[in-house]
Formats: structure tokens, C-alpha cells, sequence
């Protein structure tokens, strides 16, 4: 089967991103196949086990931006096949700093995203990603406060879903 027929049977069959999206949703225009929706600087992050499952992807930073230029955004929306659930990832700079930060953009986008998804669809992870070294001192309890507010944190690389 070609790519081209692969990506066809996709969107026929309504990939997660694509299935959880109102139909008249201004959203629905920017879903990309597979990774497509992250910069390449970004793909790195996503290892080669991970990258077959994520069927769909919505850059939510720059579609949710017109209006909300100086609200906080969350990066990305991506859609896990094999579950059809809805994957929210924020590569960001892992420091002390920036948790604040981080946490502010997934509540920002919770309800940004409230008008576009179809009711009671939601999404089932956050993920945080480093996007260089990671400076948490002490790291326990940068991971611990992320937990408690929904946000799993894992370096650099995402190796399972």
C-alpha cells in the first residue's frame, strides 16, 4: 500500500484528531497526517516506536493563536491509534522556572479547546518533553507537582504512549 493510499484510508476512517473535532471546527483544515503538524525540530522528540502510532496531528499553538496572541498556548494535539485518544505534547525548556509555565498552557488549552471538540470527547494525556537538558533541582518534586495537575514529564524523548 503507498503512502498516498495510506494517508486516503486515514482520513476516510477519521483519525482521533480529526474524529474528535467539530465538523465545522476552523481546526479541522490544520490537521496534518501522521507528525505532520510538528516542526522538524520537534519530530526528534517522538522515538521510532512511538512515531507509527500517532496517526494525526494538530499544531493547537498556532491554530488557537488569532485572538489569544498573548495567552499562554500548548503546542500540539496528536492522535494515538490504537487507543483513538487524544495526546496533548509541549516541547518547552525543562527548568524550575517553567513549571508554572507549563501548567498555565494545559489549563489555557483545556478551555481553548472547548469550542473545537465535540462534546465529551477530552484529552486523555499531557505530555511534557524537554526541549534541551533538563534543570529540575530537585526533580521528584518538579514531576510530583506536574503529576498532581495532570502533566507527565519525560526528558526528551517520548518512548511509550
Amino acid at each position: 500500500m503507498t503512502k498516498a493510499s495510506r494517508q486516503g484510508r486515514r482520513q476516510a476512517a477519521k483519525t482521533p484528531v480529526r474524529a474528535a473535532l467539530k465538523t465545522h471546527s476552523p481546526l479541522q483544515g490544520m490537521v496534518k497526517d501522521g507528525l505532520g503538524a510538528l516542526t522538524n525540530t520537534h519530530r526528534i522528540h517522538f522515538d521510532d516506536s512511538v512515531r507509527a502510532s500517532l496517526v494525526d496531528s494538530l499544531d493547537i499553538d498556532e491554530g488557537l493563536k488569532q485572538g489569544r496572541e498573548q495567552e499562554n498556548r500548548w503546542d500540539y494535539l496528536l492522535g494515538h491509534e490504537p487507543s483513538q485518544k487524544l495526546v496533548g505534547v509541549e516541547p518547552h525548556s525543562a527548568q524550575n522556572n517553567e513549571i508554572t509555565t507549563v501548567i498555565r498552557k494545559r489549563d489555557a488549552a483545556r478551555r481553548q479547546l472547548q469550542e473545537h471538540l465535540r462534546d465529551g470527547v477530552f484529552v486523555s494525556k499531557w505530555i511534557w518533553v524537554a526541549s534541551g537538558k533538563v534543570h529540575f533541582l530537585p526533580m521528584e518534586k518538579a514531576t510530583l507537582r506536574l503529576a498532581e495537575k495532570g502533566i507527565q514529564f519525560v526528558s526528551q524523548k517520548i518512548r511509550l504512549l
